[in-house]
């Protein structure tokens, strides 16, 4: 097929945007132009020629000599309306912008189906690895078992420092901020936001299913504690924000994105500072293990590169398993082994347990190791509000025989 000329409209040059700009004009010898740069202040000072920018977005839009739109904002309202009007006016999209994405996935892909209009994503996920590409593409017909991965570069980075230069949890965040790896205002990545948005791609990729935000359990590193870190030193054990899922004896899917300790013989347990890593497991190729840098302007940008270079010969994302006649069915029930530190035993609704394991009740450390249910988990905060915070065992999933043989444990130490 015939290299084809790309003409680009980019929305966006912030970090992402910028990176981008600054690898176009490093690799003179991709067939790739930016004709115009979409901004809001086009009176702002940019590393840029003046000439480039636009606040008017039909500028850009209704461009017929631009067959690309990258779009990489924050305002997913505008990304939406950016994105659709581009399809619709016949442009292929390239996009950075994970929560706009898994926001409006459903309509997304419908209209992806209705244009026939390329639509890629890989650096919504995990920057420089190029995990959607090898979902798409390598695994496409090995049905996969599970995946599990550190998706958030930021989170991570706050975690490594606390681990190895024994900051405080603000202490890290300050660091990460002042290295570019967190924004001022950090909460859609240290309570979880951005890692389950990543999450609800890697599950349409790798399992063919669309699940909403809201059907996933989750939550974020903003409640780890000193206690929690010392009883993770003690044991041997990392702390990492983990994005996993994995596919139950009935052949449904099962997932959530949740702190998680880490035996050292765990293949993420190396993966530190803002790096990212995510293993696949499938029927063929048992376990896979992808790593790289997971946020930063120029990892990221390598994934718009990446994505732009392949419109070149008209690739699109096949999503075979996501048209494939036998869904896979999401599972929002299932058990846990969990770890809960506490500072008010009376928030910890003990009948909840399936089976509690350890109470342990010291005037520095208050903690409960047990299973339970998700419905319980699901139904109310109680396990995300400060003081509180939940942590999974290494080998957090429990299966429904197992769950059998913890009930008549429980019923043996009843009796006696």
């Amino acid at each position: 097929m015939l290299e084809k000329k790309l003409v680009i409209g980019l929305f966006g040059f912030g970090v992402v945007g910028e990176g981008l700009y600054k690898v176009l004009q490093s690799t003179p010898s991709l067939p790739v132009s930016i004709k115009k740069i979409g901004i809001k202040n086009r009176h702002k000072k940019r590393n840029a020629p003046a000439s480039l920018f636009t606040d008017n977005l039909q500028d850009i839009l209704q461009d017929k000599e631009i067959n690309v739109i990258v779009e990489a904002i924050s305002d997913s309202a505008a990304g939406y309306y950016i994105v659709t009007t581009a399809m619709k006016n016949g442009k292929a999209v390239v996009s950075a912008s994970k929560k706009q994405i898994a926001e409006n996935l459903s309509e997304l892909l419908q209209l992806h189906l209705q244009t026939g209009q390329p639509f890629l994503y890989e650096a919504a996920v995990a920057a420089s690895i190029p995990i959607l590409r090898n979902l798409e593409e390598y695994y496409d017909n090995d049905w996969l078992t599970a995946f599990a991965g550190i998706v958030n570069g930021s989170t991570n980075y706050i975690l490594s420092n606390i681990f190895k230069q024994q900051l405080s949890f603000k202490e890290a965040l300050l660091r990460a901020q002042q290295s570019g790896y967190a924004e001022a205002d950090p909460s859609l990545d240290v309570e979880g936001h951005d890692a389950v948005h990543k999450t609800q791609l890697l599950l349409l990729h790798a399992f063919g299913t669309i699940v909403a935000k809201k059907d996933i359990l989750f939550n974020g590193i903003q409640h780890v504690q000193p206690c929690d870190i010392q009883f993770a030193r003690e044991k041997g054990y990392t702390i990492k924000l983990i994005a996993q899922a994995k596919k139950l004896k009935d052949h449904t899917i099962a997932g959530m994105v949740l702190p998680q300790f880490l035996t050292s013989d765990h293949i993420l347990f190396q993966t530190a500072d803002a790096y990212n890593g995510i293993t696949i497991e499938s029927s063929f190729a048992e376990q896979q293990f992808f790593y790289g840098k997971g946020a930063g302007a120029l990892p990221t940008a390598s994934a718009l590169l990446s994505d732009i270079s392949a419109l070149q010969y008209g690739y699109k994302y096949g999503y075979k398993k996501w048209k494939h006649p036998q869904k896979t069915k999401w599972e929002a029930r299932f058990y846990l082994k969990v770890y809960i530190s506490f500072t008010d035993q009376s928030t910890i609704p003990a009948a909840e347990f399936e089976h509690i394991e350890t109470w342990h009740i010291q005037p520095h450390h208050k903690y409960v190791i047990g299973t339970i249910h998700t419905q319980y988990l699901k139904k109310s905060d109680w396990w995300k509000t400060a003081g509180n915070s939940l942590i999974l065992l290494p080998d957090a999933f429990v299966e429904d025989r197992d769950i059998k043989r913890i009930q008549l444990k429980s019923l043996a130490i009843a009796e006696n």
